[in-house]
């Protein structure tokens, strides 16, 4: 069931507020609703509007049992989006983003191996046979797979959808998620393209606030798709 959105609850969460007027994207005006004091103010009726139309179709690739990697590398959504991300089970990237992580990811592929065959190593006391300086290297190795891959482990295959928060600093994600036709849901702030996105959700993706009630909108979304696959299933 599709939860209400009180439009006083965007309000609190501050979702309403873009960027500076000289730092708008033209192709928002359609989401903005005036200006106030250099700032952008984002229309949230068609942020409600938006978010509940796109319930169902971030419900329907859910149930479908295929992952959907949740993006963000910067600070005020790193935690935001690790926390909502593993509730539902799903990938995601709050570190850098590596070039080629869906088009080429036979080669990512090849590091996440490298990672793994760390860990059986351990498990299998291999490593502890090692001499001090190997175990350190491979210390070292392992703590920078870890940063970099994380949960892209668990994806076998690409992706059925991408959450991004914030188009302009995520564009490689975007650009490799569109070059294969992968949907992307994401929220979009004044000063980004809508166009280049399936689902825009106009939202402030500055504050924590703002991030965290959108995420989570959308992360019960994905909860109630995988609730009906469970059901199925039994």
């Amino acid at each position: 069931m599709i939860p209400e959105i009180n439009i006083q609850e965007l309000l609190k969460a501050r979702v309403h507020f873009g960027h500076l007027t000289d730092k708008w994207n033209p192709y928002m005006k359609s989401y903005i609703l005036f200006e106030k004091k250099g700032l952008h103010i984002i229309d949230l009726f068609k942020t409600r509007k938006n978010l509940i139309k796109f319930w169902d179709p971030l419900k329907r690739i859910a149930s479908s049992g295929k992952k959907i990697l949740f993006v963000c590398t910067k600070k005020q959504g790193k935690k935001i989006i690790s926390n909502y991300a593993q509730q539902v089970n799903m990938p995601y990237v709050t570190e850098r983003w590596l070039g080629g992580l869906l088009t080429n990811i036979f080669t990512i592929r090849k590091s996440i191996t490298k990672m793994n065959t760390i860990d059986r190593h351990k498990k299998e006391g291999i490593y502890d046979k090692l001499s001090k300086k190997e175990q350190l290297l491979i210390e070292r190795l392992q703590t920078k797979l870890n940063r970099t891959l994380g949960t892209i482990s668990q994806m076998n295959n690409l992706p059925s959808a991408l959450i991004i928060v914030d188009i302009n600093k995520e564009h490689l994600a975007v650009k490799e998620a569109k070059k294969l036709n992968i949907p992307i849901f994401a929220m979009v702030d004044t000063n980004s393209n809508p166009k280049e996105i399936d689902y825009p959700i106009p939202a402030n993706d500055d504050s924590s606030k703002s991030i965290e009630f959108i995420i989570s909108y959308l992360t019960k979304a994905i909860n109630e798709g995988i609730s009906i696959k469970k059901s199925n299933i039994n």
